[in-house]
């Protein structure tokens, strides 16, 4: 549950509207961002914002903990089914809220069937999976299908009521992007967001960003985002998936060379990685590559009108 900014009465009006507008709705969102992003955004100056962000992690108690207190507060964290068996043992529950979950692999192997699915898992009751919340849906590659999700919902006992909960938006290039997360706080306190999709997270910036000689520009600005993604899913306990292309590795002769694209930076970012290729007919394999508590595995899955469901 985030804190308003009503909690500092010592804060005029005019800096309290300037902070909103810039997307720091809430104490908690104030605490996690950096003081020159801040000031940037807002015109508010470095010293001012100083002082600010002291004042805010101290009201928060943002300061040395033990383990079993951290402890505790993970158990806040929720999952979300995917609404397959097999595929939510392997990510120990479901999708994890307060984590970025990375899906890749070529394309048509479902990872924007998962996408349509947890936009409906994400509404079920808790008795049943799901956490009662709302997904927003970030479009970079013109991939959304509503109807999809009202095939996939009829499954799970919704009606055409099912896109009510679903907050769609198409990111037109990587500025956007980043602007649309930077802006999302009041859609997520005000319609119950508890997942965020980005489908594909790096499409925008392989076409902005082309050579090597702007690789560096377009790995810092990936991280900008990744990072932002990182405070949202932490502010509110929301789940955060990204889905990711891949390429083939020079390097690599034999065995399989897909790698996904984003290089260390998504690695380092994405909580968990799945990566999600081909077998016979309508079967795909999941492969669960990295995670901080869970063993590398494999499931297999299989797409049907019904969505993503098991063998």
């Amino acid at each position: 549950m985030s804190t308003s900014l009503d909690e500092l009465p010592e804060l005029s009006q005019n800096i309290k509207n300037k902070l909103i507008e810039c997307g720091y709705t809430s104490l908690e969102a104030i605490s996690v961002a950096p003081v020159r992003e801040i000031s940037q955004l807002t015109g508010i100056s470095e010293q001012l914002i100083q002082r600010l962000v002291l004042n805010v992690r101290e009201k928060l108690e943002i300061n040395f903990k033990t383990a079993k207190e951290i402890w505790k507060k993970h158990q806040e964290s929720q999952k979300i089914t995917t609404g397959c068996e097999k595929l939510d043992d392997l990510l120990g529950g479901g999708i994890e809220t307060r984590s970025i979950t990375e899906i890749f692999g070529e394309f048509a192997t479902g990872k924007t069937q998962l996408a349509h699915q947890l936009c409906v898992t994400v509404q079920l009751p808790l008795d049943k999976g799901g956490v009662n919340g709302s997904a927003l849906f970030i479009d970079a590659e013109g991939t959304f299908r509503p109807d999809r999700i009202i095939q996939i919902g009829e499954r799970f006992g919704f009606d055409d009521s099912v896109l009510d909960n679903v907050y769609y938006i198409r990111a037109y290039n990587s500025d956007h992007q980043q602007l649309i997360i930077e802006k999302s706080h009041n859609i997520i306190k005000e319609n119950r967001i508890k997942l965020i999709i980005i489908d594909s997270v790096m499409t925008h910036l392989r076409a902005e960003f082309i050579g090597r000689g702007m690789l560096s520009d377009r790995q810092q600005k990936l991280n900008r985002f990744l990072h932002k993604l990182h405070q949202l899913a932490d502010i509110f306990n929301l789940a955060v998936l990204i889905t990711n292309q891949v390429m083939s590795s020079p390097g690599v002769f034999l065995g399989d060379s897909t790698i996904p694209t984003g290089g260390n930076i998504i690695g380092h970012s994405s909580t968990y990685r799945i990566y999600i290729r081909k077998s016979k007919a309508n079967r795909r394999i999941a492969r669960l590559i990295d995670s901080p508590c869970l063993p590398e595995g494999e499931c297999l899955f299989i797409i049907t009108e019904n969505g993503i469901e098991d063998p």
